[in-house]
């Protein structure tokens, strides 16, 4: 048996992270000082859906937000929890490109196995991605766990996942690009000027590119409908992720639209992971689905 463990950052709902007994180590944020814990346990999607709302409109309005990692000491505490009860780890992280995070999963990974507890063993995925291109991972691995599959069997499989699972995005505003460095100032401010919303998305080595351009937000949603459903390999055996910044009715505009194109397995649809959504700001729409590669398009 194996605990599958995930960081917040993985973007998993409550309730999902009940169903599939995933267990999440939660980033902390601050909020004009106040410490804000971005994953909470016990709430129903409405409440996740609210708290998202509250969260946003508070960086809308200019909040001081604060990001920081998961320590290694957090880490050790929650694998070495699992192996004393005699279970092996399997860990997926958000890429090792965006935050160091892996990092500090990895060196508690280290330590514990210079002498495994109960001879027990850590696996670790880099997702080279964000959001629910690490949770759709983490639950699928959770089914494959619920089928009887071993931890290497698992972990085999699906460290080829993250070469497939894409990840593309748009934003409400450029500002907050621009504060992380993926855009300058002045391009951000042309940008809104003119209206150009940039179609984002992580590249096959986990780093959040540009991949096109697009006049207005209408325009932006649907290029990440087409980039869904022109790419999407299987989608009847698919999981797909919507992540959104307080960006609800955009969200089920996109999802109904992709569901008028294609017959989906599922969609997770949900408030975008606090950590990770504060660098891309309100209003951002996400999607998450499998394709043949992280090309979006090129040889299908």
């Amino acid at each position: 048996m194996f605990q599958i463990i995930v960081d917040s950052a993985a973007n998993i709902p409550a309730e999902l992270v009940k169903k599939y007994k995933i267990k999440v180590l939660s980033f902390i944020n601050f909020v004009n000082g106040k410490e804000v814990t971005c994953f909470d346990p016990e709430l129903s999607p409405e409440e996740e859906r609210q708290k998202g709302h509250e969260y946003y409109d508070a960086v809308r309005q200019g909040a001081d937000v604060k990001t920081g990692l998961i320590s290694t000491a957090i880490f050790e505490d929650a694998f070495r929890s699992a192996m004393e009860n005699n279970e092996d780890v399997l860990y997926f992280s958000l890429s090792k490109n965006i935050s160091g995070n892996f990092n500090s999963a990895r060196l508690a990974a280290e330590d514990l196995m210079h002498d495994p507890v109960n001879g027990r063993k850590i696996r670790l995925i880099d997702s080279l991605n964000a959001s629910l291109a690490q949770g759709i991972l983490a639950i699928y691995a959770s089914e494959m766990r619920d089928k009887g599959m071993e931890i290497d069997e698992v972990a085999d499989i699906l460290e080829t996942y993250p070469a497939k699972m894409n990840g593309v995005f748009t934003v409400g505003d450029l500002k907050y690009l621009s504060r992380t460095g993926r855009l300058s100032g002045a391009t951000a401010l042309v940008g809104n000027l003119l209206s150009i919303k940039p179609i984002l998305r992580g590249n096959k080595d986990g780093f959040i590119v540009q991949y096109k351009k697009c006049r207005g937000r209408k325009a932006a949603l649907n290029e990440l409908i087409s980039l869904v459903c022109d790419n999407i390999v299987e989608p009847e055996k698919q999981i797909i992720g919507i992540a959104h910044a307080d960006a609800y009715e955009d969200s089920l505009y996109v999802m109904d639209k992709i569901q008028e194109k294609i017959s989906v397995r599922e969609f997770i649809n949900t408030s975008y992971d606090f950590c990770t959504g504060s660098h891309v700001g309100p209003d951002t729409i996400a999607l998450f689905f499998m394709a043949k590669d992280r090309e979006l398009g090129a040889g299908k």
